[in-house]
């Protein structure tokens, strides 16, 4: 069991919030394992062509895999202290970016080692030592988030959002503690900790510091805490009711992760252009643009030149994951 020792400057401090990086994460993760998530599926064809971009694969490449947990926190910062920011990767991109060359190097050299049943790559170990791993890492996650989780960050943000509210209904009714206590079965409030049964032990002193709550969603069902980074102490849980979408197909995550793609694909029975689909779907054509780029990497369209226009189709897979998200 897992105490963090907490005191009433902790209580005050303490703050529900929103990690777009720690969501990129869990997501790339299992795009890099070939997994499914137990209520969204398949990753898709788009998470899984961003992999072949040399900052995300080297991001990928520092996530746990083969039963290890351990996940340098340098990935995924401490969320900002405004809930209501719209720019919170962004924020989170920069303090990758920033992280020193000190922490990176005790994070990727020596927690790895400790915590991996795999040695570190030794491609990755001189990137790490080379200065150049911090902008690949903010890069990387970047290109993924842009390619994967961007165009259905909305739908998600949604669910964080709910879930927050509800937990601060519960603290109006029923107190801090009890609040703590109810966000997980694993997770426990004894008074002056917080206790995490299903984790490593110990125990944490994290008094007069921020403690950060952060609900889950594609981290669904797990709770996962991030200490290792000085100051910086962040506790994801499961958000709530994520489980009411089991009844969805393996395809379903289309629906939450890629309207602005699913629409363009729905006008691509026909080749059209860039600037038809645009005027189809009422976006700009840069926009339009920029996901017909990410949708081609992926061979859900394909593409021609006629004239002076370049024309794009969905592939027949783009088509029957249009199929199967009608079912």
């Amino acid at each position: 069991m897992l105490t963090l020792r907490v005191d009433a400057d902790t209580l005050a401090r303490m703050r529900f919030a929103a990690s777009p990086a720690s969501e990129s994460m869990v997501w790339l993760r299992l795009t890099a394992a070939s997994g499914r998530h137990p209520v969204f599926g398949d990753p898709g064809p788009l998470a899984r062509a961003a992999l072949a971009h040399p900052d995300v694969a080297l991001l990928a490449d520092l996530l746990p895999r083969n039963g290890d947990t351990y996940r340098p926190d340098l990935l995924t910062p401490q969320p900002g202290a405004d809930p209501q920011r719209r720019d919170l990767l962004d924020e989170q991109i920069a303090r990758i970016e920033a992280v020193s060359q000190e922490d990176l190097e005790e994070q990727v050299f020596t927690y790895t080692r400790t915590h991996w049943s795999r040695p570190l790559r030794a491609s990755t170990r001189r990137i790490a030592e080379s200065g150049r791993m911090q902008r690949r890492l903010a890069n990387g996650l970047a290109r993924f988030w842009r390619d994967a989780l961007s165009d259905g960050w909305p739908e998600l943000r949604s669910i964080i959002d709910r879930d927050i509210a509800r937990r601060a209904t519960a603290i109006a009714a029923h107190g801090i503690g009890r609040a703590l206590g109810a966000l997980h079965p694993g997770i426990d409030w004894a008074g002056d900790a917080v206790t995490l049964t299903r984790s490593r032990d110990g125990e944490i002193d994290v008094t007069g510091r921020d403690l950060v709550l952060a609900p889950g969603v594609l981290s669904w069902p797990d709770v996962i805490i991030q200490v290792d980074t000085p100051g910086q102490f962040v506790l994801y849980y499961p958000a709530l009711r994520i489980e009411a979408g089991r009844d969805r197909r393996s395809g379903g995550i289309a629906q939450v992760l890629g309207n602005t793609r699913a629409a363009l694909l729905a006008h691509l029975e026909t080749a059209r252009s860039t600037a038809e689909l645009a005027t189809l779907v009422g976006y700009a054509p840069g926009t339009v643009s920029y996901h017909l780029s990410a949708l081609h990497r992926a061979h859900l369209v394909t593409k021609v030149r006629d004239g002076r226009y370049v024309l794009y189709r969905r592939t027949a897979h783009a088509a029957g994951l249009l199929e199967d998200a009608r079912d």
